[in-house]
């Protein structure tokens, strides 16, 4: 039976759409990847966070893309050794996952892993995530991704 862990980045506070958020909308589709699979969770966080204003995460992340930037992170998931499936899951900022999920991914071994990508975002789709992931998780196989909106 194969083992499975999600990585995933998720924000709370005011959003695009629907107002304030007391949980964000990526990590409430990674809890039901995990209730569906059994799969451990690693939630990917900034040391330091995003502002709590919509425009303000948006002009960070933004920033944080031009310049390649690799925020610290507050804790490191170190390796994925026990794990066959990977679920990578994030917001889609700026085209693309926020620059702490390249952090955490480039940091890892992905070689033999099946790679599991979801996303939420405000009807841009996918945007260059898969292709970032691609090049990032070298040696897995990405196998499906779940494009959800909001």
């Amino acid at each position: 039976m194969s083992k499975s862990i999600v990585i995933y980045f998720s924000r709370t506070g005011e959003n695009y759409a629907v107002g304030d958020i007391d949980k964000g909308n990526t990590e409430v589709i990674a809890e039901m990847i995990q209730d569906f699979t059994g799969a451990d969770l690693f939630k990917v966080e900034p040391k330091i966070p995003y502002s709590h204003n919509y425009k303000k995460c948006c002009d960070k992340a933004l920033l944080e893309q031009k310049n390649n930037v690799r925020p610290e992170l507050k804790n490191y998931l170190d390796n994925i050794d026990d794990y066959d499936d990977v679920y990578i899951g994030s917001p889609i900022y700026w085209g693309t996952m926020p620059q702490s999920m390249f952090t955490q991914l480039e940091k890892l071994n992905f070689h033999h892993k099946s790679i599991k990508i979801f996303t939420t975002h405000e009807g841009s789709g996918l945007g260059d995530v898969v292709k970032d992931v691609q090049s990032i998780c070298k040696g897995g196989t990405i196998i499906n991704t779940l494009d959800n909106m909001k």
